[in-house]
């Protein structure tokens, strides 16, 4: 009787600590994907022979730590920091790229891989991904962490315009 009280405790111990751990992001520990992500990176280039180029979609910015500041100092900019390896950043993409071709030059949405930009997600302190973070004029006014709703990015976008 009581092995079996103190294995359902440990189990629920153990069960509660994975949930704690999922969607964690840790700048030491993942020193490798970006060597494995890129060993198993295929790209293949599709021409639409049928499509105008003034037709064609403009996606979101890919930000790294040299253009950063200069890219949020001036105007609105929404900033996803994520990772290739993220279930969660792969799935909030396609709302970013969505928002990106519908602002245009309203606001800059942009991307920032945190595995090959470390420092500065370090500097704005992302411990979680995805992480979106809106500037106006170089100044954090927002910060949403976890996977985001485009109604959600649209009213926060709206609300800096």
């Amino acid at each position: 009787m009581i092995k079996t009280k103190l294995m359902a405790i440990g189990l629920s111990i153990f069960t509660m600590a994975g949930l704690f751990s999922v969607n964690s992001y840790s700048f030491t520990d993942e020193d490798n994907i970006e060597n494995i992500e890129e060993a198993n990176v295929k790209s293949v280039d599709v021409d639409f022979p049928d499509e105008k180029v003034s037709d064609k979609k403009a996606g979101p910015v890919s930000l790294t730590d040299k253009d950063f500041e200069a890219t949020i100092s001036k105007g609105v900019t929404l900033v996803d920091f994520w990772a290739t390896w993220c279930g969660p950043c792969r799935r909030q993409g396609p709302i970013i790229e969505e928002i990106a071709s519908e602002y245009g030059d309203k606001a800059v949405i942009a991307k920032l891989d945190v595995d090959k930009n470390r420092k500065t997600a370090a500097q704005y302190h992302v411990r979680s991904i995805p992480t979106i973070i809106v500037f106006k004029d170089g100044k954090v006014v927002e910060r949403l962490v976890g996977m985001q709703s485009k109604l959600t990015l649209v009213d926060v976008v709206n609300r800096y315009l």
